[in-house]
């Protein structure tokens, strides 16, 4: 077993590697198999096409940043200032390594059913770790929202935000603190909605 998952694993990091060397198009199976020693086969045993390859390295991504956001919680006296702390701790983790973070957004645009299932948990993460900022380090619930389900609510609409200000970004339609404005904006607008009670 332990095996299979080293297998697995050197597949990854292999596709991580050729896609911040060249993109979405560097990572062609025949290549990720040859860099990683390991047979064509066992390639496309495991993941179908480049895009599920790219789904699974947002995966192991997301799984850096959840650690990464456990040790280091976003900072702030209030939700506006632990979510955008949040999203710029995110959005700097993704555009470190741009040319990845480009084929892996590509990926999880490709309208492949198949992965709607990884990519909705990619979402659902990213939901709860803003949940997680606008409660901060008590963990109470956004005072003002009421019910759960307007937190939730407010959590979702707001990964939705960030996803297409990162298609826009990828598109080179924005910069990276292009996209951290439109979420302060966005955010902004929201918790003022919310306060209203509408």
């Amino acid at each position: 077993m332990r095996a299979v998952e080293d297998k697995r694993t050197r597949i990854l990091e292999t596709a991580i590697e050729l896609a911040e060397r060249g993109g979405f198009e560097a990572v062609r199976l025949r290549d990720v198999a040859a860099q990683a020693d390991v047979a064509l086969g066992t390639v496309y045993k495991r993941f179908r096409s480049k895009e599920e390859i790219l789904v699974a390295a947002l995966d192991l991504e997301s799984e850096k940043l959840d650690k990464r956001m456990a040790l280091k919680p976003a900072k702030g006296d209030n939700e506006e200032e632990r979510v955008l702390s949040f999203f710029e701790t995110a959005t700097g983790h993704l555009f470190r390594r741009p040319n990845l973070a480009r084929a892996i957004i590509r990926a999880i645009t490709s309208g492949d059913a198949e992965l709607t299932a990884k990519v909705a948990g990619f979402h659902d993460r990213i939901t709860r770790q803003i949940v997680t900022a606008l409660r901060g380090e008590e963990g109470q619930p956004l005072a003002e929202a009421g019910p759960q389900a307007t937190e939730q609510m407010l959590a979702f609409i707001l990964s939705q935000i960030w996803f297409a200000a990162l298609v826009g970004w990828m598109g080179g339609l924005h910069s990276k603190q292009s996209v951290i404005e439109q979420l302060r904006v966005s955010l902004r607008l929201l918790l003022k909605g919310v306060a209203a009670g509408e």
